[in-house]
């Protein structure tokens, strides 16, 4: 038997025509039927959900973050991507599958509170995560009541490998301490990835096993192609960390003559199931290959800001007509997993890299990145907007909160203005799984109390390991300052000339 409700009294925001009219939803077995006036005819049976003094809006995508990391938000306050890489597996290893699930669920529940109802979710595992812990992870979404991308990241070169000459530049003893080569693992990490796309348990329209090669210069071309492969024959997703650092490109120029994009454009796996992650150095050629070929960007300005990486050239991307997303990344790079601060920094950002305010992101565009863009990104085609035919996925911000108050410019307003803290119900297939500011199915002191013992359970397994990445630390990150201070195709720091350290000249300008 069919189940129906109605949404009466709300406001329904237009993004594009910055309006928020009164319309009422009528929603049946978990998809919108139809939107209309107020008053709209409903099934005598259908349940009146009252959203009177509220505006909704699409539930937003995050199109790219790390669920394995929630537990980490915070740990420090100035370090790089290549300090996360290098450190990261770690201080923030050993984590068993109960903590894992945590992990995800405790990033999921945030981000349900926050009005995100999709996740692109890049974890971890070694070499691949297992897939009793992939589906454990998908549980977490499932019992948090958000949908999302599950895709591990694989990779069989090292960190140390991946960047050229850095091995080579350490001292010894650092040598013996690095981690220098991933063992022959392409077969390997293939295998167990095809393995557990088999073997997913979970509704793909909530919770899909997608794959990610974490970073090309990381990936044998073999991994990338048997990605690719993987996702072709299971009809999913793939997204990669690219041109995410200046270290990055530099990297995959000496390695292969080229752009990351380029390489692997020439493997054959740009489409669109695929998405790049921040994006932050690519040039106009590689832009133009996302766009031939149906790709998308993860924009993560909030994330590349907090690890220096540089500012992606957002508007240069939608000029070409690469599809863009919004995302956080996850609570290692950027601490909190907000949408609403990923959409204003993605905003604001786009006006510091040039002063003609007429190139700078406008309020819906960043609005349609974070719900339609984002639900391509995702291969999610069923959310995204509140419209016939899609599930109903729906935010409600109460409008007596100092946020709304007045109501000028609903669309400015939401990138602007809303922090999260007007965020009052969150329906996932018109069923609320946040109601009156509360996640429905978390005691959160209970969560609270389970995060902290896990933290220290991290803490206390890492202590040795932790104490390896310290010793490494500066010579890996003075070599990485170094490469950095070579001239590339594009500049993407925001101070240019910049001071960068180099072992011959101390301080001095980077190059034009």
């Amino acid at each position: 038997m069919s189940s129906f409700s109605i949404i009466r009294g709300g406001r329904l925001l237009d993004a594009a025509g910055r309006t928020a009219p009164f319309k009422d939803i009528l929603v049946k077995d978990g998809a919108i039927l139809e939107v209309g006036e107020p008053g709209l005819a409903a099934p005598p049976e259908a349940e009146v959900v009252d959203a009177s003094r509220h505006l909704m809006h699409p539930g937003l995508v995050n199109s790219h973050t790390h669920g394995s990391g929630a537990l980490t938000r915070g740990y420090l306050d100035r370090w790089n991507l290549e300090m996360l890489l290098m450190a990261a597996p770690r201080r923030f290893g050993n984590q068993s599958a109960e903590i894992k699930y945590l992990n995800t669920y405790l990033g999921a529940v945030e981000m349900a509170l926050k009005g995100c109802t999709v996740a692109y979710d890049l974890t971890f595992g070694v070499p691949v995560a297992t897939t009793e812990e992939l589906i454990a992870m998908g549980q977490a979404y499932r019992d948090a009541g958000i949908r999302a991308v599950m895709a591990p990241m694989l990779s069989d070169i090292s960190f140390y490998r991946a960047i050229p000459g850095l091995v080579e530049s350490l001292p010894a003893e650092l040598q013996r301490l690095s981690v220098i080569d991933a063992a022959d693992a392409t077969d390997e990490v293939l295998r167990l990835m095809g393995e557990a796309l088999a073997a997913w348990p979970h509704d793909r329209d909530h919770v899909k096993l997608g794959v990610a090669p974490t970073i090309p210069t990381h990936c044998s071309d073999a991994l990338m192609r048997g990605s690719d492969r993987l996702v072709r024959d299971y009809d999913t997703v793939m997204q990669s960390h690219v041109g995410e650092s200046k270290v990055q490109v530099l990297a995959a120029k000496e390695f292969w003559g080229k752009s990351m994009v380029a390489h692997i454009d020439e493997l054959g796996l740009i489409g669109p199931h695929f998405s790049v992650a921040h994006g932050v150095w690519l040039d106009d050629d590689d832009m133009r290959r996302l766009a031939d070929r149906g790709a998308s960007v993860s924009h993560n300005a909030g994330s590349n800001m907090r690890l220096g990486a540089g500012i992606a050239d957002s508007r240069r991307m939608l000029e070409l007509g690469v599809n863009l997303g919004i995302g956080t990344d996850g609570a290692t790079s950027s601490d909190n997993q907000n949408m609403y601060e990923a959409m204003r920094a993605a905003q604001q950002v786009s006006c510091v890299r040039q002063p003609d305010h007429r190139l700078w992101l406008s309020a819906p565009e960043v609005i349609a990145a974070a719900t339609t863009g984002g639900a391509r990104l995702t291969g999610f085609g069923h959310v995204g907007s509140i419209e016939p035919g899609k599930r109903a996925d729906i935010v409600f911000l109460t409008l007596d909160h100092p946020n709304w108050m007045p109501v000028n410019d609903p669309s400015n307003q939401l990138v602007l203005v809303e922090d999260a803290t007007a965020v009052r119900h969150v329906m996932v297939d018109g069923r609320f799984i946040v109601r009156d500011g509360r996640h429905l199915a978390s005691d959160m002191a209970a969560l609270a109390g389970k995060a902290e013992a896990a933290r220290e359970t991290i803490a206390s397994l890492n202590q040795a390991d932790m104490a390896v990445a310290e010793r490494l630390e500066e010579a890996v990150t003075s070599f990485c300052r170094s490469l950095s201070a070579k001239p590339y195709s594009v500049e993407r720091y925001a101070a240019f000339p910049c001071r960068c350290e180099t072992p011959e000249a101390g301080f001095a300008a980077t190059p034009a």
